[in-house]
């Protein structure tokens, strides 16, 4: 019988959606990207700037039998599926591979799912559709852009400062860094100060004279108020009113990784690893399944079938009256709303119920995850807030408390929200209507300063700015710390000396294109492309023509950065050795470069690791390869050529006899398949 290929981009996809499509399905996976831009072309930008940006493509390297293997099955099946991620990437490569593998377009079929079950699979293969070269466009679009501006903008910041890159949108979340930061250094803190009269039960704050807002701004006012002020305070007013408090919508991409970073403390790439791995599959008992749906969207939808198992969820865990109603999201550019939000796959998938399957980091994620679906279906909670004015002399202070009188969503929800009674006592108690003070206390107090961005507020401004889409948000952040661009400093982000000459030195010549208002215009041009509205290399020409001029007057302009000198001077030609940045960090090596190629060679005390295993004083010790990789080898080659790329832990293996071998806190065998 003929079969069906079946391409997916992960192969942890390929075992649970060769279960439930059957027999005729053979499921094979791309293993990611299998293409690139090249760097052919002019400035090794991959594209033909001068015919419409007509792109050069190369296979990733590794990429090469994977896509042969692929062209093999792809020719013994009767019509080949694509099935990668329902995100323009994943329609980028879908692309990619009908390309490479030369398809027929009778042939061929893309599908799309949100997640990873038996019923969204099957349903998912009964709409069957071409590829939307729209979207391929898009993404497409967006890579040769960000190729351009990343080359270009690179080589410029190389050659006139310490930095070693520049990207289209990495370099506008690294200004937004830097212009805080400036906030902080220009502020100057103001004094204030307060007065709070101390209750048995309660506090009340000063806030009006005359019931107008009152400021108190040295401590000399403040006398002047106290002297005024006896203990006796007339109860002037008491307001209760019964407030609805509304749960949050479910989870989009970067509301997750703020609360990820927030309540669970993940980083906003471990985040997307650990909800990869649910939307993937896990295995439990008796099936492996995708926990949760597509994890990079900006959509808040939820689907139908999903919104009426979870009402009947609600319903007969917590009783009719905890049934909520569905969330609808403001319309607002740039969300693509064919995505749902991310929501377990199964409201009757408990993190309990699952828990014996999960990591620790996996069952936190998807707990989190889990709830915030299911309290965005249920009701609000109602607080009673109570509001006492109290009267001293026309001086008006304020005491507030709340009391839950039903608890709504934070039934389910209650321990990701700091929400607690507030209790005032009864005043009807003080029949005179006057209540007597134990003490009026004033403090002294201090403006503070804009706050420093954490992951979580960096990737919400960025967010709130339209920069950016859900896949990009933990790469940018990536970016910009491995570049030496910042640094954290109690989890904020503060820019280092080389991540504020960098940015400086992109606004002096470049501050119309690297700001947030036009790479937010740049998303909106991408967007028309998706939805074909705009042609795409008009586009990037549009973009070009004043781009690459710009460029090319600031390359011209700006004086080059010169290289720190050592105050020694080259062994080989006489000329002053200096301080030079290479991919492995910082060497030194002569100014006369290129005509003189000497580095000095420093030397190197190689840290001992273990005894080797396959020779008698040889001693395991840390390498580097030709490439600048780190391995493990012995001293005593080339004569013993005992080497790992794991660290070695001493131990030998209790199975084989073998190497056992560390990396990322998991300890395996060099040599057979044993785990520790």
């Amino acid at each position: 019988m003929a079969k069906n290929l079946v391409i997916v981009e992960s192969p942890t996809k390929v075992k649970s959606i060769g279960k439930y499509l059957g027999k005729d399905y053979v499921v094979s996976s791309s293993k990611g990207h299998i293409r690139d831009l090249s760097t052919k072309g002019k400035f090794g930008l991959g594209v033909d700037v001068d015919n419409h940006f007509k792109p050069d493509y190369k296979t990733i390297k590794g990429k090469k039998s994977v896509i042969t293997e692929l062209k093999k099955e792809a020719e013994k099946s009767d019509k080949v599926i694509l099935a990668t991620d329902p995100d323009r990437e994943g329609e980028a490569i879908s692309w990619h591979l009908y390309d490479a593998l030369g398809l027929s377009n009778d042939k061929y079929s893309r599908v799309t799912f949100n997640e990873i079950t038996q019923n969204a699979i099957k349903e998912a293969f009964k709409h069957e559709r071409k590829i939307d070269q729209n979207l391929v466009n898009s993404q497409e679009t967006r890579r040769i852009l960000d190729r351009i501006i990343g080359f270009r903008l690179s080589k410029f910041i190389k050659s006139k400062t310490d930095g070693s890159s520049a990207g289209r949108v990495q370099s506008v979340a690294l200004k937004l860094i830097v212009d805080r930061e400036r906030e902080i250094d220009a502020f100057k803190a103001e004094e204030y100060w307060t007065i709070t009269a101390d209750f048995n039960e309660f506090q009340a704050a000063l806030f009006q004279y005359k019931h107008k807002k009152i400021e108190i701004k040295n401590e000399v006012e403040a006398n002047d108020i106290l002297a005024k002020l006896s203990n006796a305070f007339e109860i002037e007013s008491i307001d209760k009113k019964l407030k609805n408090k509304t749960s949050k919508a479910p989870y989009i991409t970067s509301t997750l990784q703020q609360d990820a970073s927030n309540k669970l403390n993940m980083s906003s790439s471990k985040t997307m690893m650990v909800a990869q791995k649910l939307y993937e599959g896990i295995d439990l008992e008796d099936e492996t399944v995708g926990l949760i749906t597509y994890m990079r969207t900006d959509s808040i939808r939820l689907s139908n079938e999903f919104v009426k198992e979870a009402f009947g969820f609600i319903e007969g865990k917590y009783g009719k009256e905890y049934t909520g109603s569905v969330k609808v999201g403001k319309k607002t550019e740039n969300v693509q709303d064919a995505h749902e939000a991310i929501r377990p796959t199964s409201i009757n998938r408990t993190p309990e119920s699952v828990k014996p399957y999960l990591t620790n980091d996996e069952f936190k994620l998807y707990r989190m995850i889990y709830y915030r679906a299911l309290a965005s279906l249920m009701a609000p909670a109602k607080v009673e807030g109570t509001t006492v004015i109290l009267n001293n002399n026309d001086y008006q202070f304020k005491a507030t408390g709340q009391i839950i009188v039903f608890d709504g969503y934070l039934k389910a929800y209650g321990d990701y929200e700091d929400t607690k009674d507030t209790v005032l006592p009864p005043f009807d108690k003080y029949k005179s209507n006057i209540i007597v003070s134990n003490d009026i206390i004033k403090e002294q107090h201090f403006t503070q300063p804009p706050a420093r961005y954490t992951e979580a507020s960096l990737i919400k401004a960025l967010k709130e700015s339209g920069i950016g889409r859900p896949s990009t948000y933990a790469t940018i952040i990536s970016n910009i710390k491995k570049r030496g661009y910042v640094v954290l400093d109690k989890k904020k982000f503060v820019p280092t000396d080389i991540g504020i000459e960098v940015t400086d030195r992109l606004q002096e010549c470049f501050s119309n294109l690297i700001n947030v208002e036009y790479t937010a215009n740049m998303e909106d041009d991408l967007e028309k492309i998706a939805d074909g509205k705009e042609v795409w290399y008009e586009v990037l020409e549009n973009f070009y023509k004043d781009f690459e001029p710009a460029v090319e007057d600031a390359l011209e302009k700006l004086p080059k950065k010169e290289a720190e000198k050592t105050g020694e001077m080259c062994p080989e030609c006489g000329h002053p050795l200096v301080i030079r940045k290479g991919r492995y960090g910082e060497f030194v090596a002569c100014s006369n470069f290129p005509k003189c190629k000497y580095i000095k060679q420093e030397p190197r005390e190689e840290a001992i690791i273990c005894d080797c295993p396959n020779c008698e004083d040889g001693k395991i010790v840390e390498k580097r390869s030709k490439r600048g990789k780190i391995f493990y080898g012995c001293n005593n080659w080339p004569e013993c050529k005992t080497a790992y790329w794991d660290k070695p832990t001493g131990e030998k293996c209790p199975e084989c006899g073998g190497m056992l071998t560390e990396k990322n806190g998991k300890i395996k065998c060099s040599n057979c398949d044993y785990k520790k």
